[in-house]
């Protein structure tokens, strides 16, 4: 069976307006069923306890402090500190035992005998586990209301005043009036997570997190869509391994091809300027690992780093918490991916078209002098906003808006956009000779969806402000991020792989529009709706856990074929001659980690009786480093590697220290997620099995000397990143002086490929 491009075109429209119309319901469905805020909580004597607006000035303390990234809300955030819902549930679990205990035994808990104890607990479990009535009002027994201040007190002792043991610098919150709103809101997501929606059978947020003193454990759909999923995913692995078997899509070959040699080809103006995204992405790069190490000691030194507070009397944590530090490896990790993508799509179109657009190169500076604007300022912002520099509304616009991955302020976010769309008119520009003359599915088409693609859901971003209730916050959250990791960046990776095929004569324009086509099929097909697996338990309906059961497991057969495609590429590079071996290594090994970051802990950590257990756990950490690093990472170093190639003399060339570093990162990040981060995630999962979800984020838990001694074993794999890193820096320092001069009238026989590329017609 052969399909026609046409053909894949029309079916990617279908699978775009379906998922146009599965995600769009969702949407107007999480502001239905999003868990109430209730107008005031009262105590037995009708006197209000906390108001709605003190849940929601919570909130926001909650986010201008970076809360998100020092601990997690509804298993969503960071690590290093506790689940702020689970603990405060446990907490109010256990100071209603107390409660109780004293007045009906006169007692504290741990002095009765079991039989007394087992009597508190289902008086306790009993209380919890009741249906909302669907008012304005929510009544606490007295139980629930002494709890309530005891939970208000820890938070101001611990966020407030500080606890280094915990590793919370004094005054984390400046106020303890801002850490009293912090407990509110907390106490608020688990008063949700234990209460029942109206006429249903389970809590907002489907039990979790499981604690049975609580009354919380995983549901029935958890376990059956659990098996559906692995059933579904044999059967469907099947049928699409036909599907690409019986669908003739020919295999990258040098052989028989003029491969255009790096001398072959000339520079414009227009690529020297994208090749200055590099070194500035590096940098971003090299900091962004060093802060990983620092996070990572963090774990064992709680507010030290090898005694430096005691040798110089200073405490890092103060200096530098770790919600601040995370913050900024995080976002620094995005941007130096992102603007190595932009300088690759910009580097590329004149190698494909030998047209270079008049003060193309002018306009690609203006690019990258906005680029660094908005790092900087976002930088700076976070550390102003976190600390409390920025009055007002400034905190979350121009400060830390402090939710993960999204924790710039909105307007270097809206800078960012920008920023997207510029790059988007530049590679219009630039692929212009391509644009006339294909069709609307033609190759330099797919690029452009797919930058678009980003761009459009980075929209979702704008979409919530810090008062929006958090259910529906997580909700537009994850369509930036997870639609970008598993949908639209998952449609860029082969969309450019298919271009630079295209740039090296491995396959024909048309060949590679119909292999891009293909996947982006799949990965559109399954990334997009597979977004609702990260709706399980923020608050969002129980019809979400078959949605994402269905499509989460299907996110992998795309990232199957991706991984096959980089072993044709691989074949193709080991050709006898063939120049580019070196920046192949780094597209192969991508398609490599993508499949085992990606898709096999991905799906395993997806499964939802698994997730239900193991969500916010070390298992994501390794989850999600190999996926973003080792897949998106590896891809935008081996487009640099590529780049470099082709603006150096090939007498000058020398790929050895870039060679070091693409085995050093490699043998270390295995190192770090498969001796380290895994090790601890699994032992999280059976603690988070066997006594509860808040005991596995516990500070007891970490502490363990099992888990400690893993964390030490982090070191190795974590050095060799940062050496490798050091290594590329210095060897685009050393590069940098031996960059090509760039044509000044370039032309279309300026390029070995283009006019072959541009005749290619349908």
């Amino acid at each position: 069976m052969e399909l026609t491009r046409k053909t894949i075109a029309k079916v990617i429209v279908a699978a775009f307006l379906l998922n146009l119309v599965v995600m769009g319901a969702g949407a107007w469905f999480a502001y239905q069923e999003a868990p109430p805020i209730p107008d005031e909580v009262v105590g037995p004597d009708g006197e209000t306890v906390v108001t709605g607006t003190e849940v929601q000035d919570g909130k926001e303390a909650f986010q201008q402090y970076g809360l998100m990234n020092h601990g997690s809300i509804l298993g969503n955030g960071a690590y290093y500190g506790e689940d702020y819902t689970a603990e405060t549930l446990e907490l109010k679990t256990q100071h209603m035992r107390e409660y109780y205990a004293d007045a009906e035994y006169g007692a504290a808990y741990g002095d009765l005998d079991s039989g007394e104890q087992s009597r508190i607990d289902a008086l306790v479990r009993d209380e919890l586990d009741q249906s909302h009535d669907g008012s304005d009002t929510v009544e606490y027994s007295a139980a629930e209301l002494y709890a309530h201040e005891q939970v208000r007190e820890t938070y101001v002792e611990r966020y407030h005043e500080g606890d280094h043991d915990r590793g919370v610098p004094v005054e984390m919150i400046d106020s303890e009036e801002g850490a009293r709103s912090f407990a509110d809101f907390a106490l608020w997501t688990a008063w949700f997570s234990h209460t029942d929606r109206p006429n249903a059978d389970h809590s907002y947020t489907n039990e979790w997190p499981y604690s049975p003193g609580a009354g919380n454990d995983a549901t029935g759909s958890a376990m059956i869509w659990s098996v559906i999923a692995m059933v579904l995913l044999v059967g469907a692995a099947g049928a699409a391994i036909l599907l690409y078997k019986s669908v003739k899509l020919p295999e990258p070959s040098a052989e028989g091809l003029s491969v255009p040699k790096p001398g072959d080809v000339s520079v414009f103006p227009s690529q020297r300027a994208a090749l200055r995204f590099i070194p500035i992405a590096a940098g971003l790069f090299l900091a962004q690992v060093l802060l990983g190490g620092l996070l990572a000691h963090f774990y064992i030194e709680r507010a030290g780093f090898f005694g430096v507070e005691q040798v110089f009397g200073i405490h890092i944590l103060q200096l530098l918490p770790f919600s601040i530090a995370k913050t900024w490896h995080i976002d620094l990790g995005i941007l130096w991916i992102a603007s190595t993508w932009l300088g690759a799509g910009l580097f590329l179109p004149p190698l494909l078209t030998g047209h270079e657009p008049k003060r193309q190169g002018a306009y690609v500076n203006v690019l990258l002098g906005a680029l660094v604007v908005v790092v900087v300022g976002g930088m700076s912002g976070i550390w102003l906003g976190a600390n409390g520099y920025l009055p007002g509304e400034l905190w979350w616009l121009l400060g830390n808006e402090g939710l993960e991955y999204l924790e710039v302020g909105k307007v270097w976010q809206g800078g960012l956009l920008v920023g997207f769309v510029l790059w988007a008119v530049l590679a219009i520009r630039g692929l212009k000779p391509l644009l006339d003359r294909e069709p609307v599915y033609g190759l330099a088409h797919m690029i452009l969806y797919a930058g678009g693609s980003i761009t459009l859901l980075f929209v979702a971003g704008f979409m919530f402000t810090p008062s929006t209730n958090i259910a529906v916050t997580e909700f537009w959250r994850w369509w930036v991020v997870h639609m970008w990791v598993e949908g639209a960046f998952e449609f860029f990776i082969v969309a450019i792989i298919g271009l630079t095929l295209v740039s090296m004569n491995l396959l024909s324009r048309r060949s590679a529009e119909k292999a891009v086509m293909l996947q982006a099929l799949l990965v559109m097909g399954t990334g997009v709706i597979g977004v609702s697996h990260h709706y399980w338990w923020i608050g969002m309906p129980d019809y979400w856990v078959p949605i994402g059961s269905v499509f989460s497991t299907l996110e992998l057969l795309p990232l199957i074929f991706i991984l096959y495609e980089a072993i044709g590429q691989y074949r193709a590079m080991s050709e006898t001659g063939f120049p580019y071996k070196l920046p192949f290594m780094f597209i192969v090994a991508s398609g490599v980690w993508n499949f085992v970051g990606a898709g096999v802990l991905g799906f395993f950590i997806n499964l939802p009786l698994i997730n239900y257990y193991e969500h916010g756990t070390y298992l994501t950490v390794g989850h999600a480093h190999a996926a973003m690093f080792g897949a998106f990472g590896f891809l935008a170093l081996g487009m640099v590697a590529y780049m470099l190639q082709l603006s150096i003399d090939p007498d000058r060339w020398d790929g050895s220290w870039l060679r070091a570093s693409f085995w050093l990162w490699n043998v270390g990040l295995a190192l770090m997620v498969f001796v380290s981060v895994l090790p601890v995630g699994f032992l999280q999962l059976d603690v988070a099995f066997t006594e509860g979800y808040a005991a596995a984020r516990s500070l007891g838990f970490y502490e363990g000397d099992l888990v400690q001694t893993l964390f030490w074993a982090r070191l190795p794999g974590d050095t060799l990143l940062i050496l490798g890193t050091a290594v590329y820096f210095a060897d685009l320092i050393r590069k940098r002086f031996v960059l090509r001069r760039s044509e000044d009238d370039p032309t279309i026989d300026d390029m070995a490929v283009a006019e072959g590329i541009v005749g290619d017609d349908d």
